[in-house]
């Protein structure tokens, strides 16, 4: 006898999610059918499309902190075992490794809007503050990106130590500066302003130079960002003392 009447299965054929998904593509559907795909079945009285929409509301429907849960933290919501929730950290990771990838089609940093493109994919939808730096070659290609601090709202507070010293690993000629502005407004703090001038001094004792400090806002939608150097608001060598 069936007892439960929001089963997958007693949706009509056009409407389940695979389905879907075969016919419209991952784009027509909404994010808790494509959880509910990665999910693949439900429990005992609740569907794999229940379970989706539990799921998000555990994280107030942010896919980026479901994104970066941990096994452990997903197999505390009901219905989600480790298995489920292995697959599912499974997919998330495949998916930031396929972005880094394509980060790495993009080594030249050689001006602010290649720069903010690349860190975009990285930081967007980030809830907090990250503070990455990017690590150069004397041609200006990337070496690698480095995170420095997360969730840091004082600025003023990030050490030349800690942004140096992978800099110093690498041998690298020069690096940029970059971190993300969740509220959308990629407009400098008086403590972004400091920062960027005393980790250039620093730089300078260090003889790696500091080319650019990017901002980016957080918001997916939101393609703008803030770059100090087209902004003219960085000081010159001379002026660093």
């Amino acid at each position: 006898m069936k007892t439960n009447s929001n089963l997958i299965a007693d949706l009509p054929n056009p409407e389940r999610p695979r389905e879907r998904m075969q016919r419209l593509g991952a784009a027509a559907l909404s994010d808790r059918e494509l959880l509910a795909i990665l999910l693949r079945n439900g429990t005992r009285g609740k569907s794999a499309l229940s379970l989706a929409t539990d799921l998000l509301q555990c994280y107030d429907g942010s896919l980026s902190r479901l994104a970066e849960s941990s096994i452990h933290e997903l197999s505390k919501t009901p219905g989600i075992g480790k298995v489920k929730a292995t697959e599912l950290c499974a997919a998330f990771a495949l998916s930031a490794r396929i972005s880094q990838q394509e980060c790495r089609d993009l080594p030249l940093m050689n001006n602010p809007a290649r720069v903010a493109s690349y860190i975009r994919r990285i930081l967007n939808q980030r809830e907090q503050e990250e503070f990455h730096v990017l690590l150069l070659d004397s041609r200006m290609r990337l070496i690698r990106s480095e995170l420095i601090t997360v969730g840091l709202l004082d600025r003023s507070l990030v050490h030349a130590r800690e942004v140096f010293r992978a800099a110093i690993k690498e041998a690298c000629q020069s690096l940029i500066l970059c971190h993300n502005h969740p509220s959308g407004d990629v407009r400098p703090s008086p403590e972004d302003k400091h920062s960027t001038q005393m980790l250039r001094k620093a730089g300078k004792i260090v003889g790696i130079s500091i080319l650019d400090h990017v901002i980016i806002s957080s918001r997916l939608e939101d393609l703008e960002y803030f770059s100090f150097r087209e902004a003219s608001i960085m000081l010159s060598d001379k002026d660093l003392k």
